[in-house]
């Protein structure tokens, strides 16, 4: 397996409206270019665009950096939804995180994964148990 970088929501929403979180962004692409540097797969999990997309006028920049920039939507598989599950168990979260939960669940996939987040907090709360990832807040 790879290395990865999994981007969640505000992660995509700062590169997708840059001119609106300029800091978050500058934060978003520069791990993202280290990532592309490094040849790491670039993945959003699907459940990500159910958070970040309203309809095609306002999903005009989201869709723009998913097709620009070799970044992959992953998809959500049973096993990627029942260990997301089971992380919310461990982590003793209630289904508002489940979102957070299907990122670190996707980034399980991979031997390394960074995840790129704006909520470092349960993000490290549910990745707290795997080595493998490293949570980047931006």
């Amino acid at each position: 397996m790879a290395e990865a970088l999994i981007l969640d929501s505000e992660a995509i929403n700062a590169l997708a409206r840059s001119s609106e979180r300029a800091v978050l962004a500058e934060r978003a692409r520069a791990i993202l270019a280290v990532a592309l540097d490094r040849r790491a797969l670039v993945r959003v999990p699907a459940p990500v665009l159910g958070e970040v997309c309203r309809g095609s006028r306002f999903d005009a920049p989201i869709n723009h950096i998913l097709n620009d920039r070799g970044i992959v939507v992953q998809d959500l598989t049973r096993s990627i939804a029942q260990r997301a599950g089971a992380l919310l168990r461990e982590a003793r979260l209630s289904s508002e995180s489940a979102v957070d939960a299907f990122v670190v669940a996707s980034a399980l996939e991979f031997d390394h994964a960074i995840i790129a987040t704006g909520d470092p907090t349960d993000i490290q709360r549910l990745a707290a148990r795997h080595r493998n990832i490293r949570v980047f807040a931006i």
